[in-house]
């Protein structure tokens, strides 16, 4: 893991420093979510996942009022990493239209940071 006492996370391939974001989105079963989380970090689309117990969503789809279960997927990235995060859950998510949702990380333990930016590198 990367030193904790460092000021910093590294610079990004632009010399700014690093940018850090949460990524979530949420899938109708465990193991599928477990799918989508171990593909990323596989891919070094992020350096971590979490996934959530089931969560019962309400949502309207299709002039309808709907709900059931899912499960969050939280993943922890470089901001350098999104769009490639984004094409990924695209891509495999089997929703006509999965929720991505990008909150960027504005302070952060500089260790942890660090060890974003090398995992997602």
């Amino acid at each position: 893991m990367a030193d904790p006492t460092a000021p910093n996370p590294p610079p990004d391939p632009t010399g700014r420093p690093a940018r850090f974001l949460t990524v979530m989105t949420t899938i109708d079963s465990e193991a599928k979510a477990g799918q989508l989380a171990r593909g990323a970090i596989e891919g070094r689309l992020a350096a971590c996942a979490q996934i959530s117990a089931p969560v019962t969503s309400v949502y309207r789809w299709g002039n309808a009022v709907e709900s059931g279960q899912e499960w969050q997927v939280l993943f922890k990235t470089a901001e350098a990493r999104y769009a490639a995060l984004e094409a990924y859950l695209l891509e495999t998510h089997d929703y006509d239209t999965p929720e991505i949702i990008a909150t960027p990380v504005t302070h952060g333990g500089a260790g942890y940071l660090s060890w974003v930016a090398k995992e997602t590198s």
